[in-house]
């Protein structure tokens, strides 16, 4: 398989210093006493991204090395990215470098009393040259700049700016993932197909072999799919047995992902509630049998930001181990979105506790959505599963409810760094599939679902 050329734009190690005026207005508040924020954008290409600034007293002449690893804002950009940017894919392209905008505020984030809470410091812009970032990293800047007009105090900021290569693997699905569809690996105009995936209904018949596991297999996965699932069972309202096997060209089984919690409306609502949220497990083939790999729980959230929300952890191999959150948000249910995986920036020492949860330092941001990852013990990069996962791991887009048609297919990137073998792709690709069926699974109970999500004595005759 050979991979698609993306480069990643990282922007860190962000500080503010605010020389303090002679005679300070009564009513002034300085950066000390007073949060800072900036707004990141690579202009003509995505939306702004939001970061905290941490506050160094105007006396320091150092950037200090505690906060030497944070993370504020990332882009990634494949080929046709960076050649939009450029100005290569136009006919009459001109010699055009794509440039990083950074605005920088002291005060709030968000509006109060419907004006801006934060007061405008200054504004930066930072061209970029990437002609050569596809093959060798390349830094554009590492230091201060002065921000805000000559003529005033001025600020300084303190920023890092960098592109790497980042290589990745590209597949897609050629229809629903219920509809048990190929899937093609995607290289630019190349489409080739590497994949195919299985849906099916694991318990639709309690009486009969599951259709959805291997012969071989099945005595293996089914152990493990009893034991993470709920003994839950509820008539009426829920969702359950739904599965998906993902087998390589020749038929062997390289991934499985099945229900092993059933979606339950909660009592007296038509909806999948955040404490009471259905699961997947997903398993990998190993050593002759199926081991767990991860497992994804996701709700409908309620209030006026009606989404789909998740979490996604991984599974260690020695039961001892608990579970590690590597992704937790939520994606709109009406226009779908990304779900990524990026753990670029995470401090590997000195992690806070919090509620006896190790998390990176609070000076770390994250490129939403993906929250920090944590555990119920200890991490490192030393430690699973943080010898095995960084930086970039994969993304999954999908198409939400409003698809007519659903003319959007999962699509899905993983880093080549963490593909050694068909089963590592696998594993990510069933894990996109099981997501875009979560969509479905949470789908309002006064809904009908599509009658492919629905077993066979349930469709009308």
């Amino acid at each position: 398989m050979d991979p698609c050329p993306f480069v990643r734009i990282t922007v860190g190690n962000l500080a503010l210093k605010i020389p303090a005026p002679a005679k300070p207005a009564r009513s002034a508040v300085h950066p000390t006493s007073s949060p800072c924020f900036c707004l990141i954008q690579l202009k003509g290409f995505s939306p702004p991204q939001t970061a905290v600034v941490p506050y160094i007293p105007p006396d320091n002449t150092q950037f200090p090395d505690s906060n030497s690893l944070t993370h504020a804002a990332s882009f990634h950009l494949s080929k046709s990215d960076l050649d939009k940017l450029t100005g290569k894919s136009s006919l009459f392209s001109t010699s055009i470098k794509p440039c990083l905008k950074i605005s920088v505020y002291s005060g709030r984030r968000g509006p109060t009393c419907g004006l801006s809470s934060g007061r405008l410091l200054g504004k930066i812009s930072l061209p970029l040259d990437l002609t050569t970032a596809e093959s060798r990293p390349v830094i554009f800047h590492n230091g201060w700049v002065n921000v805000g007009k000559e003529t005033k105090c001025v600020a300084q900021f303190h920023l890092n700016v960098k592109a790497e290569p980042d290589p990745r693997f590209v597949f897609q699905f050629d229809g629903e993932p219920e509809c048990s569809p190929q899937i093609f690996q995607i290289r630019g105009n190349i489409r080739q197909p590497v994949f195919t995936c299985k849906f099916s209904f694991r318990a639709a018949d309690r009486n009969q072999r599951s259709r959805s596991l291997p012969p071989e297999h099945s005595t293996g996965a089914r152990g493990w799919l009893s034991s993470f699932g709920s003994e839950r069972e509820r008539p009426g309202k829920e969702r359950k047995g739904w599965s998906i096997t993902i087998h390589d060209l020749s038929g062997s089984p390289v991934a499985v992902a099945s229900m092993v919690t059933p979606f339950v409306a909660s009592p007296g609502s038509d909806r999948v509630s955040r404490s009471n949220p259905g699961c997947w497990l997903i398993l990998r083939p190993g050593d002759s049998t199926w081991k767990p790999w991860g497992r994804l729980e996701a709700w409908r959230e309620c209030g006026t930001a009606d989404g789909l929300g998740y979490r996604f952890e991984l599974i260690p191999d020695s039961a001892a181990t608990a579970g590690i959150v590597l992704a937790e948000s939520t994606l709109s249910c009406s226009k779908g979105g990304k779900f990524i995986i990026d753990l670029t920036g995470k401090s590997n020492s000195n992690p806070a506790q919090v509620n006896g949860r190790a998390t990176p330092s609070s000076t770390t941001a994250s490129p939403s959505p993906v929250c920090s990852p944590r555990s119920s013990g200890d991490f490192g990069y030393g430690l699973w599963p943080y010898c095995m996962y960084r930086g970039f791991v994969m993304s999954g887009s999908i198409g939400g409810e409003g698809r007519r048609g659903r003319k959007t297919t999962p699509l899905v990137e993983v880093s080549v760094q963490h593909v050694s073998c068909a089963e590592d792709a696998a594993a990510f690709v069933a894990l996109s599939a099981v997501l875009d069926l979560s969509l479905d699974a949470c789908r309002l109970f006064s809904h009908k679902l599509r009658k492919e999500l629905r077993p066979e004595q349930d469709l009308p005759l």
